[in-house]
C-alpha cells in the first residue's frame, strides 16, 4: 500500500463514520464506505445506483482500481462490487 494512502485514510478516516448513514446496511457496507470514502464521498455511489447494473458496479470498482489506482485487492474488490450490485443496482426500492 503507498504511504499516501495510508495518510489519507488516516486522515479522512473520521468522515467514515457520518458516511456509514449515507449507505444502507449489509454485507459489505462497512468496508464499501471505509474504502470509497477515502478518496470520494459515498453521495457518488448513491446517485450512479439510479443508472448501474450489477455489471456497471462491477466495473466502476475495476476503473478505481486500475485507472485510479484505489489500493484495493480482489477479494475487497468482489466484496464491494457485491455489496454495490445486491443493495444500489438500479431499478432497486430505495
Amino acid at each position: 500500500m503507498r504511504p499516501h494512502w495510508i495518510a489519507m485514510t488516516a486522515l479522512l478516516g473520521w468522515g467514515n463514520a457520518l458516511a456509514a448513514d449515507t449507505l444502507k446496511p449489509g454485507p459489505g457496507a462497512d468496508i464499501t464506505v471505509a474504502i470509497c470514502s477515502a478518496c470520494h464521498t459515498t453521495d457518488y455511489i448513491v446517485m450512479n445506483s439510479t443508472f448501474l447494473t450489477p455489471e456497471n458496479w462491477k466495473a466502476e470498482v475495476a476503473k478505481m482500481r486500475t485507472a485510479f489506482g484505489a489500493p484495493i485487492d480482489e477479494e475487497t474488490a468482489a466484496r464491494i462490487s457485491a455489496y454495490l450490485a445486491a443493495t444500489y443496482a438500479a431499478g432497486q426500492k430505495p
